[in-house]
Formats: structure tokens, C-alpha cells, sequence
């Protein structure tokens, strides 16, 4: 997340070509940073919090830890209640056995029915039987497959049934395998782990406070490059380009100017009245375009420090 310093003054011949001294300059403006703020993404109490002003971080380095018992706990009971569903299923083998060994009697009866009723129709051929034994014999058959029929519907029946209920209860377990990652994922996110290399600007937390996700931490930047913005008037606009080396001049505290140089990285696309710094209503009604000119900083610069810009 970028934020940026206001401009708090911009100097009156800086628009065009303001002089100081002996100096003539083509702009002048004020230094900023690209500044991040770093927040927790959980809330819970800060148990540790390594940060302080002034303290360089390199990217990735864990300042800080919340603390996620709570989170954990729900973890662990997720996985328990997936555990359990195990317990929870029919073990369908009790049923369908008892069925199978029904199954078997029945078979068993039949093939004697068979047997019999083979022997009574060769008996009936050599009229030693009569036709009433053979009917009744057939009767016996036909009940007999019914019943061997139904069995094993029943055992079909039985296994479909458990299979169904038993894929309703394990069903439950795919949310629960998400809810457990997503635990898992806060966990992680319980480390506090600072996103860029930079110096602290401002620290805005203390170990042992409580905090929520979202709220600010710290504030940090990457001093090692700062970028003056400045404003230029539509006349000095054709002569500037993007990338262009600019020359940057900024006070060194003796009645001088240290000199650094630096980039043209960004114009305007469009015009802005004059900052309202300017108090003189000719020059309020100026039109200028905001400009960023990169500036490497060996440690002098600093954020708000005033800066005079020569094209």
C-alpha cells in the first residue's frame, strides 16, 4: 500500500525559474517514500513484536507472532470430528451375511425340490406316480426359487442402503478436510512477517496489546531510493521526458547545495492549479504538472527535506 507525504511547500519562482542566492532553478519540491503499512492478518494478542523505529528489516524476516491458540483448538477439533465420522458409518457384513446364509438353506432346498421333482416326473412316465404329486412338487420348486429371489434382493437392498448411508456420513468429511485447511492456513498467517526491505518509519504497537486484522503495526519504507515531487509549468513541459537525468540540489546546512542526481520517472497526464502554499492569487491561478524525479539517498536525504530540481 503506497503512501506518500503531502507537499507542505513549494517555492514561488520554482515554477518557472526561481533563484536563490547565486542558484537558478527550474523547480523545487519536497522528498517522499513509498511507505507500507504493515498490519496483522488475525486477530489475537501480539505475544511477540521485534520491531522498532529506526530498525532496518529485510523482506521476509518474522518480527513478531500472534497468539492462535484459539485457532489451533479449532484445528484440533476439525480433525477430530473427521476421525469420527469413521466410527459413525455401518459395518454392512452382520446384515448380508445372515442374508448369504439364508441364501445358502434356500439353495440347498431347492436343489433337493429339484432332485425330487426329477424323480417324481420319471415315476409319473412309468405311471408309478400320479399327476398330483407332480403338481405339488412344482409347487414346491416355484416357491421355493421365489424365495431365492427375494433373498437375494434383499441382500442387494441391504447393501445399497448401508452404501448410501454410509456415503452421507462420509460426505461431511470434505468440508471438514477445507475447514482444516483453512485453519491451517491462519496458523501460518499468526507469524508476523514484514513484506518489504526498509527501515521502520513508525511503530504503532507494543508487545502484549491486543490486536485485530487489519490494524497497523508499523509503518516502513525503502530509504535506500526517495522521490522528490515537484511541479513544472506547461512551458517547461516539451522539454521533459521520461527518463530523463536531472540534476537534484538540496541543502546542505552551510549556505550551499549538495548536489545528487536523478531520474525523471513520472509526469502528469494532467494540469493542477498551484498548490494553495502559494498565497498570491496571480500565481494560485498557474496551471503546473506534477512530476516524480528518483533520487538515489546515501543516507542524507530524508522524507519532507526540501529539494531544488535544474533540467
Amino acid at each position: 500500500m503506497k503512501y506518500a507525504f503531502v507537499l507542505t511547500a513549494l517555492f514561488l519562482g520554482g515554477l518557472t525559474a526561481c533563484k536563490n542566492g547565486n542558484e537558478t532553478f527550474d523547480a523545487s519540491g519536497t522528498f517522499e517514500a513509498d511507505e507500507v503499512v504493515v498490519s496483522s492478518e488475525i486477530s489475537g494478542k501480539l505475544i511477540a513484536f521485534r520491531v522498532e523505529e529506526g530498525q532496518h528489516l529485510d523482506k521476509d524476516t518474522v518480527i513478531g507472532q500472534v497468539d492462535a491458540t484459539g485457532i489451533s483448538l479449532q484445528k484440533e477439533q476439525a480433525e477430530a470430528s473427521i476421525a469420527a465420522l469413521s466410527q459413525k458409518t455401518a459395518d454392512v457384513s452382520p446384515q448380508v451375511r445372515l442374508l448369504e446364509n439364508q441364501l445358502t438353506v434356500q439353495q440347498t432346498q431347492l436343489d433337493n425340490l429339484l432332485y425330487e421333482q426329477k424323480r417324481i416326473r420319471n415315476l409319473l412316465q412309468a405311471d408309478a406316480a400320479t399327476g398330483k404329486q407332480m403338481d405339488d412338487i412344482n409347487a414346491q420348486v416355484e416357491v421355493a426359487q421365489k424365495n431365492l429371489l427375494v433373498t437375494r434382493q434383499q441382500i442387494a437392498v441391504q447393501r445399497n442402503n448401508v452404501a448410501t448411508q454410509n456415503r452421507a456420513i462420509l460426505s461431511e468429511g470434505k468440508p471438514l478436510e477445507k475447514r482444516v485447511a483453512q485453519l491451517e492456513d491462519q496458523l501460518k498467517r499468526a507469524a508476523l512477517v514484514n513484506p518489504v526491505t526498509g527501515t521502520v518509519i513508525t511503530k504503532f504497537a507494543e508487545e502484549g496489546e491486543f490486536t485485530t486484522a487489519g490494524k497497523a503495526l508499523y509503518k516502513i519504507a525503502d530509504l535506500s531510493t526517495l522521490t522528490l515531487r515537484a511541479y513544472i509549468t506547461g512551458k517547461q513541459l516539451p522539454g521533459v521526458k521520461l527518463g530523463q537525468q536531472v540534476k537534484v540540489m538540496v541543502d546542505d546546512g552551510k549556505d550551499g547545495y549538495k548536489e545528487f542526481p536523478g531520474t525523471l520517472t513520472w509526469i502528469a497526464g494532467k494540469a493542477e492549479f498551484t498548490p494553495k502554499t502559494i498565497q498570491t492569487k496571480e500565481e494560485r491561478a498557474n496551471l503546473v504538472y506534477a512530476v516524480k524525479i528518483m533520487v538515489k539517498n546515501d543516507g542524507y536525504l530524508k522524507i519532507g527535506m526540501y529539494g531544488e530540481v535544474r533540467l
